[in-house]
C-alpha cells in the first residue's frame, strides 16, 4: 500500500537543471522525515539531501548552492531542484521516508539522473 514514486530524471547537458519529483501515499505525509539519496556507478549509496517534518534542510556538501529540497505536505510530495550539474551528479537518485514514531522507513523505485555533453 505504500509507495514513493520518483519522476523528474533524464538526460542533461553540464550546467543545466533538473527538477525530480516523489509522489508518496500510503503514509501520514506530514510525520515522516523525507530524503534524496544517490548511486553513482561503482560507489556508495549518499544522502544527498533531507528536509524534516518541521521543514529544517540539510545538503551533502558537493551540492551546496546548487540543489534545493522542498516539501508539499497538502500534495504529499517532495522534490528536488537541481541546477549547475555536473558530470558527478550521475546517479540513480532515490526518494526516501522515515519516522521514529511510528517506526517505518520506505523507498521509491528511483530515477536516472544522467548528466553529459
Amino acid at each position: 500500500q505504500v509507495q514513493l514514486v520518483e519522476s523528474g530524471g533524464g538526460l542533461v547537458q553540464p550546467g543545466g537543471s533538473l527538477r525530480l519529483s516523489c509522489a508518496a501515499s500510503g503514509i501520514t505525509f506530514r510525520i515522516y522525515d523525507m530524503a534524496w539519496y544517490r548511486r553513482a556507478p561503482g560507489k556508495q549509496r549518499e544522502l544527498v539531501a533531507t528536509i524534516t517534518r518541521r521543514g529544517t534542510r540539510n545538503y551533502t556538501d558537493s551540492v551546496k548552492g546548487r540543489f534545493t529540497i522542498s516539501r508539499d505536505n497538502a500534495k504529499n510530495t517532495v522534490s528536488l531542484q537541481m541546477n549547475s550539474l555536473k558530470p558527478e551528479d550521475t546517479a540513480v537518485y532515490y526518494c526516501n521516508a522515515d519516522s521514529d514514531y511510528p517506526r517505518g522507513s520506505y523507498w521509491g523505485q528511483g530515477t536516472q539522473v544522467t548528466v553529459s555533453s
